[in-house]
């Protein structure tokens, strides 16, 4: 038995997400779309507790709507400790307790998160023992974000977003999260996408089923300088969003007016995110946009993925 397993309960917190730059591609034959990302974990967290069980039960806390994160099979944690036990052939169950800090359906792989800190926790609970490279695999079985919520930093996803890539990421970049109460349909948000794209003639010649991150984006983060990295951040999905969602446009908008660099869309919404220069420029920020009623999160990146606590 590990100590983990010794101590009755395993306590793991995984990072949340921003796309710091998304290009999406043409769409595979498996429904998903061709990705290029880049991926910054921040200082915004999941936690999750994984305590010895016969069978499989999730509680979830940190939500205003009980009923915005399912606490069945549709939730990603709860199939993340499935499948471990699946695969391992571990015959016990697994009570776990989510405390979610990450925004519910705001584009920062808050629920990604989840499944992350919940594969490493039911790992160490059970004394599984899996690599590193097992539990990425694993991880990528469960959607395109949560390997990245496994290994945290910068990186650059390619594929469906899940073949990922560590990207050299000097220094600290300070960021501003403008939330929303009103969530952001992923499947929506690509749908939209391809109507804008039929709409714009931009089939005639389909989009590609394979992308690269632009260098600029790579060479930006590499010197830490943020306003190299705020003149490259781009978000291939923003029009569609800010097309359900026309309100995302004025609040970056008023980021922008209020001192920060620039402002993006991460990945398919609502959460904006606003990079500022320094943390003094994002507390000034900050205080400003509270002024207008805005309610923005300090944030900062790169953080580690998830990791036991205890």
């Amino acid at each position: 038995m590990s100590l983990a397993s010794a101590a009755g309960s395993v306590h793991v917190r995984a990072p949340g997400k921003i796309n710091v730059y998304l290009g999406v591609g043409g769409r595979h034959d498996d429904g998903y779309h061709a990705l290029a990302t880049v991926f910054q974990a921040v200082s915004l967290y999941e936690d999750v507790i994984a305590r010895p069980a016969d069978d499989f039960s999730i509680t979830v806390s940190g939500v205003e709507d009980d009923g915005s994160v399912p606490l069945d099979d549709r939730n990603l944690a709860m199939r993340a400790a499935k499948l471990l036990a699946t695969a391992t052939e571990h015959t016990g169950g697994v009570a776990l307790e989510v405390r979610k800090s990450v925004p519910v359906a705001g584009g920062m792989g808050g629920g990604s998160a989840d499944a992350a800190a919940a594969l490493v926790a039911c790992d160490a609970l059970w004394g599984t023992g899996l690599s590193p490279a097992r539990l990425h695999d694993l991880a990528a079985r469960l959607g395109a974000d949560v390997p990245f919520a496994l290994h945290g930093g910068t990186a650059v996803g390619t594929g469906r977003g899940d073949q990922l890539n560590p990207a050299l990421a000097r220094g600290r970049f300070d960021w501003l999260l403008v939330t929303s109460e009103q969530g952001l349909s992923t499947p929506v948000v690509y749908e939209r996408l391809d109507l804008l794209r039929e709409e714009e003639g931009a089939l005639a010649d389909d989009p590609p089923l394979s992308l690269d991150v632009p260098i600029p984006v790579l060479q930006a983060l590499r010197t830490g300088d943020p306003r190299q990295l705020a003149d490259a951040l781009h978000n291939d999905l923003q029009a569609a969003a800010l097309r359900e969602r026309p309100d995302l446009g004025d609040t970056i908008d008023r980021g922008i007016a209020a001192g920060a660099l620039h402002g993006i869309v991460s990945g398919s919404g609502p959460t904006v995110a606003l990079l500022c220069p320094d943390p003094e420029t994002a507390q000034d920020v900050q205080t400003r946009l509270r002024d207008e009623g805005l309610d923005p999160l300090h944030v900062h990146g790169p953080v580690p993925g998830a990791r036991i606590l205890g």
